[in-house]
């Protein structure tokens, strides 16, 4: 079993996971082979025809040039002798940057209701994954609520709803146009009466302004703090797999502004760019905790470093 964040993988996860990339492995193996198969030794020549192949999977320029810049000394030193050396080497590189500094566990509270708040822009599917996460951690034998802190948008509380009857878990709202805190408190001290073990806050993709939003999460995590000591214990933002390179902007000033801790990557089945996750990991010095790779509740993945790699390339 892969031991993930929130517990063990059921099996058959492997082969979840190669399903989920099979567009993104289809079109780095491919050309990856097209590469190779021009040139009669694996040179700087053959890794310079690499880079957009990388680039198109979304590794990002950085994290791309940042890779082929150590497979070039390899092969300055004749030590790539055919493709198959060459995607070990590659998988040994990509590893190696989503493995950087080791796992970074959830910092728990004894006694205390876990209290995971969920940032992202709207439409990068938030609240739906908030329905998914609740699925995991109630197949898990957890009890969970479900905070409905995104008030700005009545549709997000009517949507938490529904995630919440399917999965069986309980909401806690407001009326719309709400007290994002207000009902936060309200939340937390529920889970605390019925001692809960996890508390999951959806908030706003937007307010007004930009400045709005991070003044009103950090008003929440002052709300939070109050309640429950070292709380919120795990930030998760969820982003689109499918915006690849163009979401790590959005990414940067939630990461800035809201104390993320961990990455839910979305839509991870409906890209040929799913690199991304290692551009993310690269650039943002963030765990990717999840991947989403479906609409249904059980399309929820813990994310693991291996599993992922070894299924770019098998």
């Amino acid at each position: 079993m892969i031991q993930t964040l929130f517990g063990s993988v059921e099996p058959g996860f492997l082969d979840r996971m190669k399903e989920a990339v099979t567009r993104t492995r289809e079109n780095l193996s491919e050309r990856l082979e097209d590469v190779v198969s021009f040139h009669k030794e694996i040179d700087r020549a053959t890794l310079d025809d690499l880079e957009a192949t990388l680039i198109g999977a979304d590794l990002g320029t950085t994290t791309t040039h940042e890779v082929l810049d150590k497979l070039r000394e390899k092969a300055d030193r004749k030590q790539i002798k055919d493709v198959g050396e060459l995607k070990r080497l590659l998988k040994e590189e990509l590893l190696a940057i989503l493995t950087q500094g080791g796992p970074q566990p959830v910092q728990k509270v004894e006694g205390e209701p876990e209290v995971i708040v969920v940032v992202g822009v709207n439409g990068t599917g938030k609240t739906t994954t908030i329905g998914k996460l609740a699925n995991v951690l109630r197949a898990d034998g957890k009890s969970v609520l479900l905070c409905a802190a995104d008030t700005f948008r009545a549709a997000a509380i009517e949507q938490l709803e529904i995630w919440g009857t399917r999965t069986g878990t309980e909401v806690i709202k407001t009326r719309p146009g709400g007290d994002p805190a207000a009902v936060l408190f309200d939340a937390l001290q529920a889970a605390k009466a019925r001692h809960a073990d996890y508390v999951i806050v959806d908030t706003a993709g937007r307010l007004h302004t930009k400045a709005n939003l991070m003044a009103e999460l950090e008003k929440m995590r002052r709300t939070a703090q109050r309640i429950i000591p070292g709380a919120p214990h795990e930030t998760l933002l969820i982003m689109d797999a499918t915006t690849g390179q163009n979401g790590l902007q959005q990414a940067r000033l939630f990461t800035q502004s809201s104390g993320v801790t961990g990455i839910v990557l979305t839509k991870l089945d409906g890209t040929a760019k799913g690199g991304v996750v290692v551009a993310i990991t690269r650039e943002l010095g963030l765990p990717v905790r999840y991947v989403g790779v479906g609409e249904k509740a059980g399309d929820l993945l813990p994310f693991d470093p291996q599993s992922f790699v070894d299924s770019l390339f098998e």
